[in-house]
């Protein structure tokens, strides 16, 4: 039983299942208090969350399996993928397969139940995901562009499974996870090239860590700092969420701005590490100051 936990959790990326399911029950939360067609805010309906959770968790791990099933042989060859359950021999790439067919057809359905434009964008996030940014990384570094879309749905999925529609609201919470997708990829990307380069994937701006890659790492958590400000712009987050958004940009940027500088593993390790804390910091806060405006 503990072989099989172990395995299910490199199997569905449990890390980033979990991020991704975060990102989307806050938004979800978010959506839940806007008022529609200036009417009062709506109640939170938890049975929509939870479903939301649990269709986002499915769906988010089905597409995770569908790209370590196409991707493992590449696994077999880094060292941060090779004891993965499929490359490590302890599961086959046809269990793998419907194991993600599976959780994929589940998850969908759960998420459509909650409505129809959540379901579809879901289903988008598969494939895309997938199909198209998983062969993309050993061709070009335009993967990380395609795969920024997918990785910045999870807000859009949230809200609109809470609210029903695409608003400004939704497309603001999409474009800061998308903008963060950029120096978290490149910075990742970066620590780990040399693994990476044994799978041939191409991942960083210029396929290799030098002060072009570097700069442009930098230029990307510099393009944060206003997006990030856009809810207070618009005015569905107050002075709070700005300060946060602010002081946390201004720290990814000096960060950034480092590893530009120093050129080496451990200023990039440094800029992975603030992506992982900046966008649940950010998220949590504006969910707390938009509810209480």
């Amino acid at each position: 039983m503990k072989q099989f936990l172990a395995d299910f959790s490199k199997l569905i990326k449990f890390r980033l299942t979990f991020l991704v399911v975060f990102s989307a029950s806050i938004t979800f939360l978010i959506g839940s208090k806007v008022s529609i067609e200036g009417g009062p805010a709506p109640d939170i309906n938890w049975t929509n969350w939870l479903i939301l959770i649990v269709g986002g968790f499915l769906v988010t791990s089905a597409a995770n399996c569908f790209n370590e099933v196409i991707e493992v042989d590449l696994d077999k060859l880094m060292s941060r993928t090779k004891d993965r359950p499929m490359p490590a021999g302890h599961m086959t790439t046809g269990q793998g397969l419907v194991s993600g067919l599976v959780m994929g057809i589940l998850g969908t359905w759960l998420l459509g139940r909650l409505n129809i434009e959540t379901g579809l964008l879901s289903v988008f996030s598969i494939f895309l995901y997938a199909f198209a940014y998983t062969p993309l990384k050993r061709k070009s570094p335009i993967a990380v562009f395609v795969g920024a879309i997918p990785g910045a749905l999870p807000p859009l999925i949230g809200y609109v499974a809470a609210h029903g529609r695409i608003d400004g609201i939704a497309v603001i919470l999409f474009l800061v996870q998308f903008v963060w997708q950029f120096p978290h990829f490149w910075s990742i990307a970066w620590v780990l090239d040399d693994d990476y380069k044994k799978a041939g994937f191409r991942l960083l701006p210029t396929t290799k860590r030098d002060k072009i890659s570097a700069f442009i790492t930098f230029l990307s958590t510099l393009v944060l700092v206003p997006v990030s400000l856009l809810p207070t712009f618009y005015g569905f987050g107050g002075y709070y969420i700005a300060g946060v958004s602010l002081a946390a940009g201004l720290v990814f940027a000096w960060l950034a701005f480092k590893m530009w500088m120093n050129m080496d593993l451990a200023s990039a390790r440094k800029v992975m590490f603030c992506s992982f804390f900046y966008l649940p910091l950010v998220q949590l806060v504006l969910l707390f100051d938009f509810i209480a405006k």
